[in-house]
């Protein structure tokens, strides 16, 4: 089909949320807090990318990923990198990225083991409008009072660092081995490139786009597939009609047809822009 309505799939978090996002309904208030929304496709295991909405009430562990390359020598299909869209943020909301200084194995390995790691971090304050893009191997830690949406490499292979106490495995070996020891680097973004078209990430392993409201087409090379993810807004592309909150997968030359005050993400597979 050339596009599909994703379904959904709610994940409880011990730092999710019982209060979500407009578009979301919320947990019963003795139920446990929802932590993220997984857009999933027909055939989850053959998709390139994964869409979420993560809601934050408290920090998430200290953690990080590993590439293609060192995914591959542990018989997995695909690293992780990912980048996040901020939503909405508490005034006081941060994101850990990175160390402050360069770090050895060995002094990250003793730190995770100590509680010290988390005061080794660069924590930046964040805000509703930022993006931050994590590629595969960053220390990092989403902050509590976060709405965000994850654009990720399709797979869910997190090594946890540290969790600040709570009783979940640590995954310290695979963790250290991977970790990137040097401070984050802020991701180059191309930016605007047309009116109404920012593009906020362009490969390695995805296009991340940004789009105002309007008509637009749609056109992907076979094999293909692109992921529609409107913050605001309804529309149709194909016949399939959406509206925020929703995810719409897209293969093909399509016209989609979004209302004027809509904003929107585009992500698809790939090195550079279409």
């Amino acid at each position: 089909m050339p596009a599909t309505l994703l379904a959904t799939k709610r994940v409880e978090k011990p730092w999710g949320r019982h209060h979500l996002f407009p578009g979301f309904p919320d947990p019963a208030p003795d139920a446990e807090p929802i932590g993220e929304i997984w857009f999933q496709s027909p055939h989850p295991e053959q998709s390139e990318l994964l869409i979420k909405y993560l809601f934050t009430s408290e920090k998430l562990s200290v953690q990080d990923h590993p590439s293609d390359e060192e995914a591959q020598k542990r018989g997995l299909p695909r690293g992780k990198d990912e980048c996040w869209t901020i939503l909405a943020a508490e005034p006081d909301s941060t994101i850990a990225l990175g160390p402050l200084q360069p770090i050895t194995r060995e002094e990250l390995r003793a730190s995770a083991e100590d509680g010290s790691l988390e005061h080794k971090l660069d924590w930046k304050l964040v805000k509703a409008g930022d993006f931050f893009y994590s590629h595969s191997g960053v220390i990092h830690a989403i902050g509590a009072g976060l709405t965000l949406i994850e654009v990720q490499q399709n797979s869910d292979t997190t090594y946890r660092l540290f969790d600040y106490g709570r009783p979940r495995e640590l995954h310290l070996d695979d963790g250290v081995a991977v970790a990137d020891l040097e401070p984050y680097v802020d991701y180059p973004s191309p930016g605007e490139v047309a009116p109404g078209r920012t593009i906020l990430v362009e490969g390695p392993k995805f296009v991340l786009e940004r789009w105002t409201g309007g008509a637009r087409e749609i056109a992907l090379p076979e094999g293909t597939t692109g992921w529609l993810v409107p913050i605001r807004g309804e529309g149709v592309v194909a016949g399939v009609e959406w509206k925020a909150g929703e995810c719409v997968t897209v293969t093909g030359h399509e016209q989609l047809h979004a209302s004027n005050d809509a904003d929107l993400l585009f992500a698809y597979p790939g090195q550079r822009r279409l």
